[in-house]
This record gives C-alpha cells, sequence and structure tokens, in this order.
C-alpha cells in the first residue's frame, strides 16, 4: 500500500506535488497551517501599526529632543502616508503576481530599517527618510494579511477574515499606546525605537521559517524585468478603470483619513485643548482605535447579514461625524463623555472595511490584491492630507491669538469634519455593490 502510494505519488502534475508539500508547516495539518500563516503576517502588521500609532504618544518628545515645529511633526507623520499611498499602486498587484513570502519578506525587513533609521535621528530630514523607508515596508502589510486570508481561507471569508486583520492591529494598537506612555517613563523615544527594530529581526527569522503561499504562484517564464512591470501595470490600470472602486475608496479614505488623523496625531492635543487632564488624553485616544477594533468585529458579519455594504457604511459614517461634532462643539464636556464619544469615534470609523469589501465585489478573485491595495493606497493619501492639515490650522490658530479652548478645538478640526460630511455624501449616493 505504501509503494502504491509512492508511486501514485510521483506520478502527480509537479504543481499539484508542490500544493501538497506546501499545504502544511512542519507537519501541521492544512487547517493549522492556514492560521499560522495567517498569524505570521497579522503579527507584521501589529508590529508596524504600533510604529505608527506610537507616533502620537512620542512626538512631544521628539519636538525637544529634534526641535521640529508643530507643522513639522505632521509633515513627518504624512510623509509616512504619501509614501505608503504610492507604494499600495504595486504592493496588491506584486502580491497578486508573485504571492505573500515574496512580497512580505522584504516589506518587513524594511521596516525594521525604518524602526533603526527612525531611532538614530537628530533632525527633520532624517524622520522623514526613516518614515519613507517604513512606509515602504509597511504598504504591503495590510493588504498582504488580507490577501493572505484570502488565500488560505477562500474568497467567502474575504470580508470577515480582512475584518480580523483590522481588529488584531485596531486592538492591539489601544493597547500599545499605553504601554508605550509607560515605556517613555523609563527609557527614551530613540531607545524604544531600537527595540522596535531588534524585534523586527525576530519577526523577519519568524517569517523566513513559517510565512507560506497555499500553491506555486505562476511565473511568466523568459519574461523580462519590463513585460513584468508592463504587466503589473496592465493590472492596475484594468481595476482603476471600474467607478465604484474610485467610488469607495474616496469614501474609505475619508473616513479612515479622519481616524487616522485623530489616532496617530491629534486626539491627544484635541482632548488636552479641551480640558482634559493631560495624564487621560493617551487613554482616551486609545479608545479610537478601540471602537475601530470593536466595530471591525461587528461591521462585516453585519453587512454579510444583511447583504448589504451602503447601509452599514451609511450608519458608521454617521456615528463617527456626530462623535467628532460633540468633542468639538460640546460647551463643558465630562471626561468621561470625551473617552465614550472617542471610542464612538473609531466604532463608526470601522466601516471604512467595507471599502476593500465592496472593491472585492466588484473585481474578478485574481485582482482582489490589486483593487485593495488601490483602495488602501486612497485611504492612507487621504491620511496624509487629513494627518498633516489639523497641524498648519494650529499655527495659523496661535497666529491669530487663539488660545486651547472650544473655538480653537473647533477651529483645527475643520479638516476633519469637512472630509466626513462629504464621505456622509458620498454615500448616500454610491450604488449598492453585494453580490446578487
Amino acid at each position: 500500500m505504501g509503494e502504491a502510494a509512492a508511486v501514485h505519488e510521483r506520478n502527480l502534475p509537479s504543481q499539484v506535488r508542490a500544493e501538497k508539500l506546501n499545504a502544511k508547516i512542519d507537519g501541521l495539518p492544512s487547517g493549522t497551517t492556514a492560521w499560522v500563516v495567517w498569524s505570521v503576517a497579522v503579527a507584521f502588521v501589529i508590529y508596524y501599526f504600533a510604529i505608527l500609532t506610537g507616533y502620537s504618544i512620542i512626538n512631544p518628545g521628539l519636538q525637544r529632543d529634534t526641535g521640529i515645529t508643530t507643522t513639522q511633526v505632521g509633515i513627518v507623520a504624512a510623509a509616512y502616508t504619501w509614501v505608503y499611498a504610492f507604494g499600495q499602486l504595486f504592493s496588491g498587484a506584486l502580491l497578486d503576481r508573485l504571492g505573500a513570502r515574496k512580497v512580505l519578506l522584504p516589506a518587513i525587513a524594511l521596516v525594521t530599517s525604518g524602526a533603526f533609521i527612525f531611532a538614530q535621528s537628530g533632525g527633520f530630514s532624517g524622520l522623514v527618510l526613516s518614515q519613507m523607508v517604513l512606509a515602504l515596508g509597511a504598504c504591503a502589510g495590510f493588504v498582504g494579511a488580507g490577501y493572505v486570508g484570502g488565500q488560505w481561507f477562500g474568497g467567502a471569508k474575504f470580508s470577515f477574515m480582512f475584518g480580523l486583520v483590522q481588529f488584531a492591529a485596531s486592538f492591539t494598537s489601544a493597547f500599545s499606546q499605553n504601554i508605550i506612555a509607560r515605556s517613555l517613563d523609563h527609557v527614551s523615544w530613540q531607545t524604544l525605537f531600537t527595540y522596535s527594530g531588534v524585534f523586527g529581526i525576530v519577526l523577519f527569522g519568524v517569517a523566513l521559517l513559517f510565512l507560506k503561499d497555499p500553491k506555486p504562484m505562476p511565473l511568466t517564464r523568459g519574461a523580462g524585468p519590463l513585460v513584468f512591470l508592463k504587466d503589473i501595470i496592465g493590472g492596475i490600470l484594468r481595476v482603476a478603470r471600474i467607478g465604484q472602486i474610485w467610488m469607495v475608496g474616496v469614501i474609505g479614505s475619508l473616513v479612515f483619513g479622519s481616524m487616522l488623523s485623530m489616532g496617530v496625531v491629534w486626539a491627544p492635543k484635541l482632548l488636552a485643548g479641551r480640558g482634559m487632564d493631560p495624564s487621560l488624553t493617551t487613554m482616551a485616544a486609545s479608545l479610537i482605535w478601540l471602537g475601530v477594533a470593536t466595530g471591525c468585529l461587528i461591521v462585516p458579519r453585519w453587512s454579510d447579514t444583511l447583504r448589504r455594504r451602503k447601509l452599514p457604511m451609511l450608519t458608521g459614517i454617521a456615528l463617527q461625524l456626530s462623535a467628532l461634532l460633540g468633542l468639538i462643539y460640546l460647551a463643558s464636556p465630562s471626561t468621561p463623555l470625551m473617552m465614550v464619544l472617542c471610542f464612538c469615534f473609531g466604532l463608526g470609523a470601522a466601516v471604512h472595511m467595507l471599502s476593500f469589501s465592496s472593491a472585492a465585489d466588484v473585481v474578478e478573485p485574481a485582482r482582489i490584491g490589486t483593487a485593495s491595495a488601490l483602495v488602501n493606497g486612497l485611504m492612507f493619501l487621504m491620511g496624509g492630507i487629513l494627518i498633516s492639515r489639523p497641524g498648519v490650522r494650529i499655527d495659523q490658530a496661535l497666529n491669530l491669538g487663539m488660545t486651547p479652548g472650544l473655538e480653537f478645538a473647533q477651529y483645527t478640526a475643520w479638516p476633519l469634519v469637512a472630509g466626513l460630511g462629504l464621505a456622509l455624501v458620498l454615500a448616500l449616493v454610491m450604488k449598492e455593490s453585494y453580490p446578487r
């Protein structure tokens, strides 16, 4: 019996034999393998999200130690999002073409390098360079984890698995901000980022051992770099011709950009300006990420249950906008109320995940990675704009003689209010994309 099985195995096509071999890691069953591979990809997302969200905690010390201005704080954060957005144009197409392993391993190495560069930066130019290197690696992470979920668990679970990716990233970000804040009582931000780089080296080693694709990626033999690049650009252009992807991408970018602006940089400053005890602002800001995490468990399932994308998106945007208006227009909000509003802001922002689901609804399975990357790129492009604008307006407000308070908060947060208002209008007119 054993000899017959061996003969049968030898007679299988090489592609099939490779798939069977690649379906196991160190003898694990294929179902367990899927979760192991997915967990490694998500660990990478958690890693760079912790670096990204930690920026809002360290930027006061960063300003003090490097001498950069408030406007430059916003520009440094925006540099990350703009490079990230550009990288998204290619990361999804590369995933569709090369698979997760060949894309995510270099990505982890780049983020690790960026963490070390950041730790050694002594001025504005070094900080911008570190953010660019970080972004070039991170641009493949979130879409890569979603891609891994779709490849290993199937297209029917794509929306749910993508929601789990964002849940894991947001949930851990909610706690990492507080951990980073406490760590800064004992070590400098330079030392903290050096430790982050060391962790990245460990993560790269784990990924080298366990990160795999469920089947070998077909390669065009004899195709040179120019043919390869032409094929990638062609795939991007085919996806970019679909109007629905641009609609949901713009909606998602306004929702996500506003959340990123608050969660990464401005929430602690806004809350302190509204009178919250500075020792509580980090905790309150972390509730934004906890709200996103909670929403990412609820929204994809709710959307699939309703068999609708539009209604959940409208509901979430309305909740996010209402929470922001409460934070900046209520005359004397209590600290507990501001914390609840931060959570609701994040909870509503979780509907940005439906932009990925809606994009996947209108493309063939082979282009899901490209479509997701295009949407994610739009999100971070808008994130760069919305991260930088409040910093500019803070400087303008100070030049106008405003002092922290109600009017100050309203003036600086206006770009976020306008962005979410536009998102609500666009969501009202978007087409329903749920497959029938």
